[in-house]
């Protein structure tokens, strides 16, 4: 049988799609929102403070200086191993059965991880937990689905906008928490993660509990395996998909080469002493919420001016930002490298999850939100063992360098990609069916 999809047929096996009830006349789109964006809020601020506070957790472990930069590395590609693999079935069984029990099953899993993390008193127990991290991938697209389903057509834009601000600033509020509740209250890092562990199991009773299941328009039916990768060559056979999450999957693989090694370089900078959470805290923390706030302005300027030209500043803007961060010679300095880094990395992140809520056809909507962090999970399987093997013979500064030069190849990209639309410009990109900037 086949899936129309848009105006062409993909042949996928023993498919047959069915209508789905229209989902708004159950949820409010609004309380789905606070309580998906609070879901992905928790979730950022346990896994940044995994990111964050591992190298320390490492040398009170006993590792070796000569192995720890190498394990960081490790330690974060560790994530995607398990989680890259089965995100596809994520998908599917969210489409075919319940979004609702797939993103909590995530918040479960949180709450293993983060326990586990709390128990780890060997490098192998932490690297249990961190691969754990793996089973809670798979959520954020489909709660980005789900939100698009019931969202009005008017309101679609601000509200990815806002949706997409919970994960920055997660990410910012974990690391400038652990740092208060290690340097202030004297917590140990153990402490933090089980507090993560509460909160994750909080966010599972309130989506139960507090939302609604939220169907998607087209409920696919058949084999998982087949459906998954009839999903997968849907997705990616459409050349504007294609385009967008390889801008995407550029910006990711920058980061993961260079995040793990930030915490170091603030280490080389204050020492291992007392106030290195805290300044660690400061440095990731104070980049993540200036990406969260960034995200709304550039969806404005991508209105205005264009989605292409944005795009560009931003990746250029990223590239200038890794080169600066291991030159940086004080905290201050560090923290203003890391601001712009995490300012162009929210921007490109902002503008393809707009173009990608908007641009794509209702069919393969669902398919294509479920899968949006594909790129993440490829680069995050790559680039961390990339910065591992640079590290290990340069040191923290060559992932920098490294990833400059990923951000600055994005950039040239963009500028010489062809452009037949202006989707972002004024009074285009909230239409549905408005050409694309990027073809």
């Amino acid at each position: 049988m086949q899936v129309v999809t848009g105006s062409d047929p993909i042949v996928s096996g023993a498919i047959e799609p069915s209508a789905a009830p229209p989902a708004a006349a159950r949820q409010d789109w609004r309380i789905l929102l606070v309580v998906f964006w609070l879901t992905s809020m928790v979730e950022s601020l346990g896994v940044s403070q995994v990111f964050a506070l591992t190298p320390t957790y490492l040398r009170e472990m006993g590792v070796p200086e000569a192995d720890r930069l190498a394990f960081v590395g490790l330690f974060s590609s560790l994530v995607f191993v398990v989680g890259m693999p089965i995100v596809p079935l994520w998908g599917v069984w969210a489409d075919k059965y319940s979004r609702k029990v797939v993103i909590v099953r995530s918040a479960l899993v949180e709450v293993a991880v983060f326990g586990l993390a709390a128990l780890a008193r060997e490098p192998w127990m932490m690297a249990l937990a961190v691969l754990g991290i793996g089973f809670q991938l798979g959520n954020t697209g489909v709660m980005l689905a789900a939100i698009r389903d019931v969202t009005p057509h008017h309101r679609v834009g601000t509200t990815i906008a806002i949706f997409g601000a919970a994960g920055p600033i997660g990410f910012a509020m974990g690391p400038v928490l652990a740092g208060v509740l290690i340097d202030g209250a004297g917590w140990a890092i153990s402490n933090v993660f089980a507090l993560s562990a509460v909160f994750s199991m909080g966010t599972a009773l309130a989506v139960w509990f507090g939302t609604h299941e939220v169907r998607p328009a087209v409920v696919p039916e058949g084999r998982t395996i087949t459906l998954a990768f009839g999903a997968m060559r849907s997705v990616l056979g459409d050349p504007i998909v294609r385009r967008l999450f390889l801008i995407y999957g550029v910006v990711f693989l920058a980061n993961q080469v260079s995040r793990p090694y930030t915490p170091v370089l603030v280490e080389d900078i204050v020492g291992a002493g007392t106030g290195l959470a805290a300044s660690i805290g400061l440095v990731m923390g104070a980049a993540s919420l200036v990406g969260a706030l960034m995200a709304p302005l550039a969806g404005y300027l991508g209105d205005h001016i264009g989605f292409r030209p944005v795009l560009v500043v931003a990746l250029a803007a990223g590239a200038v930002a890794s080169l600066l961060m291991p030159l940086m010679p004080a905290l201050a300095p560090l923290a203003g490298a890391a601001l712009l880094l995490g300012a162009a990395a929210a921007t490109t992140g902002a503008m393809v999850f707009s173009l990608l809520a908007t641009e794509v056809p209702i069919e393969r909507r669902s398919q294509t939100l479920n899968l949006v962090y594909l790129p993440l999970y490829v680069a995050g399987l790559i680039g961390p063992a990339i910065g591992a093997a640079l590290a290990s013979i340069t040191g923290p500064q060559g992932p920098f360098v490294a990833g400059a030069i990923v951000f600055a190849a994005g950039a040239v990209a963009v500028a010489s990609m062809r452009v037949v639309g202006s989707a972002g410009s004024a009074g285009e990109s909230g239409r549905e069916g408005a050409p694309t900037p990027l073809a």
